[in-house]
């Protein structure tokens, strides 16, 4: 078995230690990652276990609170919220945070959905407010008419693709009562929920403006008596999905996807594709052939809201241990095309260089005493969550993994008693190693070196 590791390392603001060292760390997790994906001599085992919970939003109680859990992330919390250890009483100043939106049913569709699904996708229980200005609180209910003539492609139930759940809205709601009771009961930074002290933006999509809602109501149940306003970009031009276009970005990604360092991982495991296309009909279809992507949702989506694997009208079924394999590949996917690939950075930065443009204005206007926002919160999705977490250097310590539905990664900015600022970067409710205690300036000037010249001319070729 070949273990893939790359030669890059973190940009020198964020380096904690000697790179040959953080080399030397991760060559033992990724070759762990790749015994799923390319060895295939290690079991992936189940779908909750040490290595990671795929089937509950809770974290069984014989396993470590931050254990992955792809279903609900952990996340701060004033249980095991510890304060930095760096200075003598510093004080919270400022802060921005950015999470995944939390679980939803699934984006992708079999080619007979309808037939794959024992258990309707019920979303009766949620209603989907909608309405402009001083109009009628209107919501919608979708339903698939038993006449329909393409029902054959949709699933049964009143749940469209991609739709937030009760009980993802119901982990968003937990997810802002821990929030609160670290940074509103434990440090007091925050006093009240306000639109004053409070910045929020999301993408475009329903399911992370609802996730707002359900965060705010958590920080503060009083919150649902009230409107409170969430920022959105024009959707074509969105930095936060990113939905930019960019070609030169594309070809970055096509070209490390066309070598061996990706294709064997492909042929390594055509055994497990012809099951899978086998029980879901998904032979010959591009978009399911070039990664497991789709596989990795559609299995993750029902098993985290209880839903069984998909099964044919034959009765053949999707396997535990197949479905543990696919995400498995995910993780190794995930980390190869936004970490470990050669030019994945550059990729990130094409991509995400926007948004992180963004953070550092954000942390620029804070440092010139501009900012009139305590909190700058940003509800986005997997894609916003492993590129930020690849440019900031957590893939430089150890491997990344696809992020979890409500993933999250906040950034502190602590002040000393001498006046001095640092920036405490956390990753699902842990500090990073080497990211405990960065200098403002260096954190502002390391997020700016992210950030391409003339990106809209760099993207477009122009």
């Amino acid at each position: 078995m070949l273990c893939f590791v790359s030669p890059q390392v973190a940009p020198a603001a964020f380096d904690a230690m000697d790179s040959y060292l953080v080399l030397l760390l991760r060559i033992p997790v990724l070759c762990y990652l790749a015994s799923f994906v390319i060895g295939g001599d290690t079991d992936p085992g189940s779908l909750s276990s040490a290595d990671g919970v795929y089937n509950s939003s809770f974290t069984p109680s014989n396993l470590p609170w931050n254990t992955y859990n792809y279903c609900n992330a952990p996340h701060v919390n004033a249980k095991h919220y510890s304060l930095p250890a760096n200075a003598s009483h510093p004080k919270l100043v400022y802060m921005n945070a950015v999470i995944r939106h939390h679980k939803r049913s699934p984006d992708n569709l079999y080619p007979e959905e309808n037939e794959l699904n024992s258990v309707p996708w019920d979303c009766s229980d949620f209603s989907q407010f909608s309405y402009g200005g001083s109009g009628s609180h209107v919501f919608h209910e979708t339903t698939s008419p038993s006449w329909h003539p393409f029902l054959s492609q949709i699933w049964t139930g009143s749940c469209d693709t991609g739709q937030l759940t009760k009980g993802g809205f119901d982990d968003a709601t937990a997810h802002g009562k821990d929030f609160w009771s670290v940074y509103g009961r434990k440090l007091g930074f925050l006093t009240s929920v306000n639109e004053k002290d409070i910045f929020i933006r999301t993408s475009t999509e329903t399911r992370t403006f609802q996730v707002a809602s359900g965060f705010l109501t958590g920080m503060d149940p009083a919150t649902t008596a009230r409107s409170f306003p969430v920022t959105t970009q024009p959707s074509p031009i969105d930095s936060i999905v990113p939905s930019y276009s960019c070609p030169a970005a594309d070809a970055i990604r096509d070209a490390y996807q066309s070598v061996p360092a990706w294709t064997d991982h492909l042929d390594a495991n055509a055994d497990l594709k012809a099951r899978l296309d086998a029980t879901l009909g998904t032979a010959n279809r591009s978009d399911w052939a070039s990664w497991y992507d789709h596989f990795f949702d559609t299995f993750t989506s029902r098993t985290c809201h209880g839903h069984p694997l998909p099964c044919n009208s034959t009765g053949a079924c999707v396997s535990e241990a197949d479905a543990a394999k696919v995400v498995a590949i995910g993780d190794w996917e995930y980390n190869y095309i936004w970490n470990a690939a050669d030019n994945a950075m550059a990729y990130n930065q094409l991509t995400f260089g926007v948004f992180i443009q963004e953070l550092a204005q954000n942390f620029k206007l804070f440092r010139s005493g501009g900012d009139p926002y305590k909190l700058r919160f940003y509800v986005g999705h997997d894609g916003s969550m492993i590129r930020l977490a690849a440019l900031l250097g957590l893939g430089k310590v150890s491997p990344l993994r696809w992020p979890a539905m409500g993933s999250e990664i906040v950034m502190e900015v602590w002040q000393t008693k001498q006046d001095e600022k640092f920036v405490r970067v956390i990753h699902e409710g842990t500090p990073v190693s080497g990211l405990e205690w960065i200098p403002l300036d260096t954190f502002i000037s390391s997020l700016e070196s992210q950030v391409p010249a003339h990106i809209f001319e760099l993207c477009n070729g122009s």
